[in-house]
């Protein structure tokens, strides 16, 4: 399933529309190239959940959490682009995230595994637009598509 975005505003609108379909335990990966619109979508979604502050790509820290009160469950957006070496995925624990909570992942194809719940939202550029293409696990069966 591919969905066009005419610009960042529907790129974010599109993110809070998927927001009150995740579920504890939920994987969404977000690709696409630098500038394809990968944070954000994920700023969407953080809205969505209910977040009012700021989202910033966590290229540095790697890892933001969002937790109630200010999101309806947890949330770890994870930036995976300054990972080098996979024994560095290890120590950031993204299993822990799972169990009450959801993860946004910048950059998964750092990773050495997806986890068979992952939804892959893949970003391209389309002229001024973007293209968003969708890869549901069965998972997401009865949730997707987003309305």
């Amino acid at each position: 399933m591919t969905v066009r975005l005419a610009d960042a505003e529907a790129t974010e609108a599109f993110g809070a529309s998927l927001a009150p379909l995740i579920q504890p335990g939920d994987v969404i990966a977000l690709e696409g190239t630098l500038g394809a619109g990968k944070t954000t979508l994920a700023r969407g979604i953080l809205r969505g959940l209910g977040h009012r502050g700021d989202v910033a790509s966590p290229t540095f820290p790697i890892v933001v959490s969002y937790d109630p009160p200010g999101v309806r469950l947890p949330a770890w957006h994870v930036d995976l682009y300054r990972i080098e070496d996979p024994a560095e995925l290890d120590e950031l624990g993204l299993d822990d995230a799972l169990a009450d909570g959801a993860l946004l992942i910048e950059w998964p194809e750092r990773l050495q595994f997806v986890w068979p719940q992952t939804l892959r939202l893949t970003l391209a550029a389309d002229g001024g637009a973007r293209a968003l293409t969708a890869q549901v696990p069965p998972a997401w069966g009865t949730r997707w598509p987003p309305r």
